[in-house]
C-alpha cells in the first residue's frame, strides 16, 4: 500500500514538472527552464558585454563595482616571449637604453634570411634594403637615418631597439608590428649591413637576396 501510494506521489510529481516546464508565455517563447545554471553559462564570455551591476572596465568605479577590463596581468609573458621592455619612452629612459644588451644570439644564416625579410617589408621602404636611406619614400618624407653612418654604427643596441620599440622623430613605433624577438633580430641585422673597420660590410652580403628584393636595389639605386 506504501509503495502504491509513493508511486501516485511521485507520478503526480513528475506530470507537474512537466506541466510546469512545458507552459510557454507566448507561441515564440520556450517553456520555464528548470535549470537555468545548466541552460546558460554563467562564465565571463570574450566578447559578451559587462554586467554593468558588478564589473566595470572604469577603474574609476573600481570602489562600487569590480574592475576587469580583460587586459593580462602586468608583467605576463607569453610563451616564447622575450622579457618585456620596462624603460620609459622619455629622454632618460632613451639615455638609459645605451646599457641595455641584445638579448639574442648572433643570427644563423636561415635567421639572417627571415630577418631580411622582415627589414625588407617594415623598414627598407624608408632606409633601404642596405639600409642607406635611399628608400622609396626617402625622398617624400625626409631626415631618413642612414643607418651605415658613423653615429648608427657607435650606437648601442639598445638605443637601436629603444627607438625600434618607441619610435624616433619621423619613424613611428613598430611594437605592434614585429614581436620583441623580430625587433633585436632586426638590430642584428643593421649591423651586418653596417661597415666593419676595413670598411666592408660584414656577412649580409653573402645572402642571396630574391629577385624582390634585387629589384627594390635597383630602384632605389636610381631614385638615389
Amino acid at each position: 500500500m506504501k509503495k502504491i501510494n509513493i508511486l501516485t506521489v511521485l507520478a503526480f510529481t513528475i506530470t507537474g514538472v512537466a506541466l510546469i516546464t512545458g507552459c510557454v508565455d507566448s507561441k515564440r517563447q520556450p517553456g520555464k527552464i528548470y535549470m537555468p545554471d545548466m541552460a546558460y553559462s554563467r562564465a565571463l564570455e570574450t566578447y559578451s558585454q559587462l554586467n554593468d551591476t558588478v564589473f566595470t572596465d572604469n577603474v574609476a568605479h573600481a570602489g562600487h563595482e569590480i574592475f576587469y577590463n580583460r587586459r593580462p596581468v602586468d608583467g605576463t609573458i607569453a610563451v616564447g616571449e622575450l622579457f618585456a621592455y620596462t624603460l620609459p619612452n622619455d629622454s632618460n629612459g632613451y639615455k638609459l637604453s645605451a646599457e641595455i644588451k641584445n638579448p639574442l644570439p648572433s643570427l644563423t644564416k636561415q635567421e639572417l634570411a627571415e630577418t631580411g625579410r622582415l627589414f625588407n617589408i617594415n623598414c627598407a621602404i624608408c632606409h633601404g634594403a642596405s639600409g642607406v636611406a635611399n628608400g622609396p619614400l626617402s625622398t617624400k618624407i625626409g631626415a631618413i637615418a642612414n643607418l651605415t653612418a658613423p653615429q648608427y654604427v657607435a650606437m648601442a643596441d639598445g638605443t637601436m631597439y629603444h627607438s625600434i620599440n618607441y619610435g624616433k622623430n619621423n619613424m613611428g613605433s613598430y611594437a605592434s608590428q614585429l614581436s620583441r624577438k623580430q625587433r633585436w633580430m632586426i638590430v642584428h641585422y643593421i649591423r651586418t649591413l653596417q661597415p666593419k673597420a676595413d670598411g666592408n660590410s660584414t656577412e649580409v652580403t653573402t645572402v642571396k637576396k630574391d629577385s624582390a628584393v634585387k629589384k627594390m636595389d635597383s630602384v632605389n639605386t636610381k631614385k638615389g
